[in-house]
């Protein structure tokens, strides 16, 4: 059962939390919760305590056993579960206030209430001090007010049912649709168990994609991390009780069908159907793990009110719904990730040389250069020109955009995103210094390519999960157009090889002589500058280079080549 408390009582069972008779479970026991009211001078339990004579001082004397732990962390009470002696006092008060306003917030004097009218210790020593539950349940109704057509509750309240010590164990008690509380719980546990299994399923599937579709072990291990993530998340309704509540044969929903559901036209369907699935059980997941985060106190295990009996008090699982919602998150980054991935290995399959190139010394020079690399076979040209202002920066532009367009040549623009955007380029090239993807993005829009420079591992990892189109690796070697104070070499493009399959473009100081040790490294696309543009023939150059990468394609598929078939 869940107990609504107010501002002034939720402070009491903080302050509560801090006091402890010892207890190796760490419940929150009655004893405590007194010194937890008294805490709390203005509230009118404090008020009603104070009239009898009871204290802070007569309460540690009567338990001396009651140790202060210091002052508790916020929201530690919704991670203490309550002893079975205050729950069956929270269930008391309600029961006792039943013709008030419902749902019922206990406040202080409420919660005063049932430690009176229960039978533990505290309540039988309460009593004895003065308190009696019948007169504190007609102050607390003169307080409150009985609406008029409910007159007849004040009869109930004064019945034998609510006689001091009566506390109806919980799993036994009907809920206000009129089902039973256990049946609440079953029902619960089966959409839990439903949704679950969805989530499961469409990660594993998921995750097939990522391993033997794409070859992309990055994106595998972050499926696998998500995977052992929801199992964690689901510890807290465990299988055994799924399993109880599991009913497959009268599940009204297993012949249930839609013709769409039967529809794959590509590879990249499947994770795009499976993400969907994963997502949605996630969002059920949530909300029913709402429901099951409420009542823990009861579901989560042994709960019952028997005096003298105890809660179950196993470190308690990481919050359901909480959990689930961060997964869910976490889902839609992957969903990103995994899409892009597989949209630009299908956009980039055999744009394997990318070609750097200034504005060169006249816009005349620049697009006749522009225009015998198209003829040569260079699949990117990218313009990036440190000398050039930006109205002739953005003219550069528009040129290599008029000479490239239906070609089949990429026209790319360097760090400057809104200059693509103007010239209406293919996309932008961001370092790690420029503008971020997110940022990039916004200015050029969906369609649009973005890459991004990785000088190490973790930028590449990142730049996956960022949105990048493709990356650039590097640098491999020294070269003329820009200096670095490290090389990460070909070390790099190995590790990039071997676990991330987004297009990557090795980039620094590549030239004829050194192109082979580039692609054995597991390179499958080259970026070149100088030695190209700065070559007697760039067309020429262009051609020798773009046949050895393309040679090199035919002869191996490596794992950061077009999609594998298994």
């Amino acid at each position: 059962m869940r107990f609504i408390f107010t501002a002034a009582a939720e402070r009491a069972l903080d302050n509560a939390s801090g006091w402890s008779l010892g207890s190796a479970r760490g419940e929150l026991e009655a004893e405590s919760l007194l010194l937890g009211l008294l805490s709390e001078p203005e509230c009118r339990a404090a008020a009603m305590l104070t009239r009898v004579g009871v204290d802070i001082s007569v309460v540690r004397k009567q338990w001396t056993a009651l140790v202060y732990n210091g002052p508790s962390e916020e929201g530690c009470v919704r991670r203490k579960l309550f002893s079975s002696d205050l729950v069956c006092s929270f269930q008391l008060a309600s029961e006792r206030l039943a013709c008030l306003p419902q749902p019922l917030e206990l406040a202080t004097e409420h919660i005063l209430l049932g430690l009176t009218a229960a039978d533990h210790d505290v309540s039988v020593w309460l009593r004895r001090q003065g308190l009696d539950p019948d007169s504190l349940a007609a102050e607390i109704q003169n307080l409150h007010g009985f609406p008029a057509e409910e007159e007849s509750c004040r009869e109930l309240v004064a019945s034998d049912e609510f006689s001091p010590g009566t506390c109806a164990g919980h799993d036994n008690r009907l809920a206000a649709d009129g089902t039973s509380a256990q049946t609440s719980m079953i029902d619960t546990l089966r959409v839990i168990d439903a949704a679950a299994n969805r989530a499961r399923e469409g990660l594993r599937v998921i995750e097939d994609y990522a391993r033997l579709v794409l070859d992309d072990r990055h994106l595998t291990q972050l499926c696998k991390q998500m995977r052992h993530d929801l199992a964690d998340c689901l510890a807290a309704a465990s299988m055994d009780r799924r399993l109880a509540a599991r009913e497959t044969r009268a599940d009204v929903g297993t012949t249930l069908d839609v013709p769409t559901e039967g529809r794959r036209e590509n590879p990249l369907d499947v994770p795009r159907a499976n993400f969907a699935r994963l997502q949605e059980a996630l969002r059920s997941l949530e909300e029913f793990g709402k429901l099951f985060d409420s009542n823990r106190d009861c579901w989560g295990g042994s709960c019952t009110t028997t005096p003298g009996a105890t809660v179950q008090l196993s470190p308690q699982p990481a919050n359901l719904a909480a959990t689930a919602k961060q997964l869910r998150y976490s889902a839609y980054t992957l969903e990103r990730a995994v899409g892009i991935t597989g949209r630009s290995i299908e956009r980039l399959d055999s744009a394997r040389l990318y070609v750097l190139l200034d504005g060169r010394r006249s816009p005349e020079e620049f697009e006749r250069l522009v225009r015998s690399l198209i003829e040569a076979g260079a699949d990117i040209l990218q313009l990036r020109d440190k000398r050039l202002g930006d109205r002739e920066l953005l003219a550069r532009g528009r040129l290599l955009v008029a000479a490239t367009r239906g070609s089949g040549t990429l026209a790319i623009v360097n760090d400057r995103p809104d200059l693509a955007a103007l010239a209406g380029a293919d996309g932008v090239h961001v370092g790690q210094e420029e503008v971020s993807v997110k940022d990039a993005r916004r200015i050029v829009g969906p369609d649009a390519l973005i890459g991004a420079s990785t000088h190490n591992i973790e930028q590449a990892r990142h730049a996956v999960l960022d949105g990048a189109d493709y990356i650039g690796v590097g640098p491999v070697f020294p070269s003329d157009t820009k200096r670095f104070e490290r090389y990460p070499g070909v070390e790099l493009l190995r590790a990039v090889a071997a676990e991330i399959r987004l297009p990557a473009y090795a980039i620094g100081g590549i030239n004829r002589s050194n192109i082979a040790e580039v692609l054995t490294a597991g390179a499958a696309r080259v970026a070149v500058g100088s030695a190209i543009t700065s070559a007697d023939d760039p067309a020429r150059a262009a051609k020798e280079l773009s046949m050895i990468v393309n040679i090199q394609r035919k002869e191996s598929k490596g794992p950061n080549d077009e999609t594998t078939s298994h």
